[in-house]
């Protein structure tokens, strides 16, 4: 469970100093739009009071207690089958990944009351109005990632016998 805490640990932390230096230290909470790689890379501030791409955004407070509850219960029970039931390397580090991301954003909505998104990409001449962060990538890929590399099939035992 080491390789799962350390990166989850990387994760939380890649997460919240993206944060940090992006919408502090860049101003982007105020400047609300910053160019980087036009179109490929914007830093877009947007607040997301709810879930994926917004949904349940505007709902009362309690909304933002319940999304809190659910992130954490979902660590938990990711947690519990890692112990249980764990994967390879490769799956323990996707729960790491997933961990680190949802307590990411459980940060936000405990800071900020909401989670902050800034990452927009656009590609093609398809302009992408939706931001996200490091955080929800985490969750993403962790979540493929406990997909793609379960745990492995124990052998049944065979009873005397039979």
């Amino acid at each position: 469970m080491r390789i799962v805490a350390a990166t989850a640990l990387g994760v939380f932390l890649a997460d919240q100093l993206s944060k940090w230096l992006v919408v502090h230290v860049m101003g982007l909470a105020q400047k609300q739009a910053i160019d980087v790689l036009p179109p490929f890379l914007n830093f877009r501030m947007a607040w997301n009071y709810g879930i994926n791409f917004g949904l349940f955004s505007g709902g009362p407070d309690a909304t933002r207690w319940i999304l809190i509850a659910l992130a954490l219960a979902i660590v938990g029970f990711v947690t519990l089958w890692l112990r249980r039931d764990p994967p390879g390397r490769w799956g323990l580090i996707s729960g790491g990944v997933l961990i680190g991301g949802a307590l990411g954003n459980v940060v936000d909505r405990l800071l900020y009351g909401a989670v902050a998104d800034f990452l927009n990409m656009s590609c093609c001449g398809i302009s992408n109005p939706f931001a996200f962060n490091i955080a929800d990538i985490a969750i993403f890929a962790g979540a493929l990632g406990l997909v793609l590399f379960p745990a492995e099939a124990k052998p049944k035992s065979r009873k005397k016998g039979s």
